[in-house]
């Protein structure tokens, strides 16, 4: 059910969400596009909202930090802490 001109990582990224009981919102989509575009990879908060900006996302910090702990509590991410205060997110979930 999808466009003829929707991108193939688009449908990818709304699948996820979908199967992993998340509603697709347009900060979502944008975020789960930019996380799983291109394989295993491994983000803070603050370099996926710089990336974001950089794509003309528009969305704040906050929603970027709720976004990867839904993302993370409906197993598409694993959360890997550093240090105290510090994690990153792993799209590598195994």
């Amino acid at each position: 059910m999808s466009s003829p001109s929707a991108h193939p990582k688009d449908a990818t990224a709304l699948e996820r969400l979908r199967k992993a009981g998340l509603r697709p919102t347009r900060q979502r989509l944008a975020l789960a596009k930019i996380l799983f575009a291109n394989g295993s990879r491994h983000v803070t908060p603050e370099s996926l909202y710089t990336e974001a900006k950089g794509k003309r996302v528009n969305l704040s910090l906050a929603t970027v930090y709720n976004a990867l702990h839904d993302f993370t509590e409906r197993g598409l991410l694993r959360e890997i802490s550093i240090e105290a205060g510090r994690s990153y997110f792993d799209t590598n979930t195994s």
